[in-house]
């Protein structure tokens, strides 16, 4: 039996902020399938070919079917994906004559170079114009083609696959303490301006603030960002006072935000919440509803009682020191 402090790293917990997948040992899967459809049809849709007095451009995807997921395993990144992908394209300033086809693309996956997948050029209508336009495609075209495929490959190992190899304690407490936060300045900028201004007793216009994110991480990924004091930590970029239950205070952001826990599940958080510079005592009411869907999961902010002055200061600083700080220090993503 091992003695006490020198167990087995995989399983020591301390290990990893968050106590989840330690040292990354466990195998770990994250769909990537809305995020692949998202990513080709941007990178695709509209994109225009063109070159020896020839300008074609892709008008929609015709069918984009497959799957994609990455996994991490013992601290690797593994990626499998499979597309089957058709796309329409049209000859632009064609005059009256219509010339269309399809870009067929039967084999896109991990088991291929990008180089050595297959480009099909069909065209519609045959005519003498046509089948210039789709020489020109087939001898030209496809390296524009193989161009966003090979983008894509690459955002997808390097952009949907942020934050999958999650940083050890150490590392993250090093990151924190070198970190400042925006939030806290301005939110000290906001109390000298407007403090003053503010009076003991007096009667408060309030509003309601209503926002909707979507986050590719768990549920339960979600729920540590708002209830593990290391990564909340780690957005807010700064210490931080933490007590997730219910009744248990909370400070963040210099404690120019601080309130407490009113309701704590899985599902869904809701928090007495105030900023510092509101008038005394002021509260208002947080609910966060966690939703997670098949890829992603869906967070919708409900805020009531702010007072109507503060709504789009509010509103910006969810979206810039919450939302936005959460998928960047994460990897969480953005959806197109």
């Amino acid at each position: 039996m091992a003695k006490w402090g020198e167990g087995d790293p995989r399983w020591i917990v301390e290990e990893r902020p968050d106590a989840t997948n330690v040292n990354n040992w466990h195998w770990t899967e994250k769909n990537a399938c809305q995020w692949s459809q998202d990513k080709l049809k941007e990178l695709f849709v509209n994109l225009v070919i063109q070159g020896d007095s020839v300008k074609c451009k892709v008008t929609e995807f015709e069918k984009c079917e497959g799957e994609a997921v990455a996994n991490n395993r013992k601290g690797k990144l593994i990626f499998f994906y499979e597309w089957n992908l058709v796309l329409k394209w049209v000859l632009e300033d064609s005059g009256e004559e219509t010339i269309a086809g399809k870009i067929n693309i039967p084999n896109l996956s991990e088991e291929n170079d990008v180089s050595e997948v297959d480009i099909e050029i069909t065209l519609k209508d045959s005519t003498d114009k046509g089948e210039a336009v789709k020489h020109f495609l087939h001898t030209k075209g496809k390296d524009t083609i193989r161009e966003k495929l090979h983008q894509y490959v690459s955002s997808l190992k390097e952009e949907f696959s942020k934050g999958m190899i999650l940083p050890k304690k150490e590392s993250m407490n090093e990151k924190i303490s070198n970190m400042t936060s925006g939030f806290d300045a301005k939110m000290h900028m906001n109390t000298v301006v407007e403090s003053n201004s503010q009076k003991l007793g007096c009667k408060i216009t309030t509003t309601t603030v209503k926002q909707q994110q979507k986050f590719q991480c768990r549920a339960e990924e979600f729920y540590n960002m708002f209830t593990s004091t290391e990564m909340v930590q780690a957005f807010t970029k700064g210490p931080v006072k933490l007590d997730a239950k219910k009744n248990g205070k909370f400070e963040l952001f210099g404690g120019n935000i601080h309130g407490e826990f009113v309701e704590l599940s899985p599902s869904k958080i809701v928090q007495s919440w105030r900023c510092k510079q509101w008038p005394a005592e002021h509260y208002s009411k947080v609910t966060l509803e966690i939703n997670e869907k098949n890829d992603h999961t869906e967070v919708k902010l409900t805020q009531t009682g702010v007072p109507s002055n503060e709504a789009d200061t509010t509103k910006e600083n969810w979206e810039r020191y919450y939302w936005d700080a959460i998928k960047r220090t994460f990897g969480f993503g953005y959806f197109m």
